[in-house]
């Protein structure tokens, strides 16, 4: 059984908009995050009915954009459970500067959002090298960054982590791949391919939970040949709470049942070892 539980994909939304005022990125808000906020008090709740022991909350830029004064504060807040995903605009001339400044402030890894749930996904700004001084500086500083891309998105995130092999990364939802063709799983080979590069981390998230179990998709086939094909250390759990409809209990408990087929080993790697290695403000 295992005996702790750490989510890496969490979000906040705060109910102050004066303090906090909207500014999507794209021009366009999730509705997730206007239909199911969850304040920082919300998700320590949440937490605590859950069984979650500590958190890497991942900034909403569908609600905020490149401002990351909720995340960040509301960690800060909690400390002891809690630590901030921001984002920040990686083309920008002075990104570099704001990073360090947002670090000043309490942020512990980064995030590039090229698309999602308002937006098609547009890899052009991952492996542009008007990038290349921030993902520079995230390795000096030993900063993660997630990459919230689909497949499209691969070959330009291979080409990140061969050049910034210092730099963890970790692809949000397991970079989306299509699982429905059932084991062997060759629609996803992109995704298989990466396994050879050693600083690309996958995050499981409820999408690929639900995936598992379309089309010729089965937990039993599909778990277990990502920790054959990965190792158990490079994936993590998250939770996509509240994007992913469901408390973040129900969440949790429909995740360890489709790994239940995983050993206890791989499963405590899964559920919070992975991702305190990734973050290490979230160990004991």
């Amino acid at each position: 059984m295992t005996s702790k539980f750490v989510d890496i994909h969490p979000h906040v939304i705060s109910d102050d908009e004066g303090a906090y005022p909207p500014a999507p990125l794209f021009g366009k808000r999730s509705d997730w995050s206007q239909e199911r906020p969850s304040t920082v008090e919300t998700l320590i709740a949440s937490m605590d009915e859950a069984g979650v022991a500590k958190a890497a909350v991942v900034h909403s830029s569908t609600t905020y954009g490149f401002d990351n004064s909720y995340v960040v504060d509301a960690c800060n807040r909690y400390a002891d459970r809690l630590i901030a995903v921001g984002s920040v605009d990686v083309l920008a001339p002075d990104a570099a500067q704001t990073i360090r400044s947002w670090v000043d402030r309490g942020l512990k890894g980064l995030r590039v959002f090229t698309g999602g749930s308002t937006k098609e996904f547009d890899p052009s700004e991952l492996d542009d090298p008007r990038a290349y001084p921030a993902w520079e500086l995230l390795g000096d500083l030993g900063l993660t960054m997630c990459i919230q891309t689909g497949p499209v998105g691969l070959r330009a995130v291979t080409a990140l982590a061969k050049r910034f092999p210092n730099v963890p990364i970790i692809l949000d939802h397991l970079g989306r791949p299509d699982v429905t063709d059932g084991a062997p799983y060759a629609n996803a080979q992109s995704l298989f391919d990466l396994a050879p590069i050693e600083n690309i981390y996958l995050k499981l998230t409820p999408r690929i939970m639900g995936d598992s179990t379309k089309g010729e998709a089965t937990p039993e086939t599909l778990f277990p040949k990502l920790v054959d094909v990965f190792g158990a250390q490079r994936l993590a759990w998250g939770s996509n709470y509240p994007t992913s409809p469901g408390t973040l209990a129900e969440i949790k408990a429909t995740a360890e049942s489709r790994l239940a087929c995983l050993t206890e080993t791989d499963r405590e790697w899964i559920f919070a070892k992975t991702a305190q290695k990734l973050y290490p403000a979230l160990d004991d």
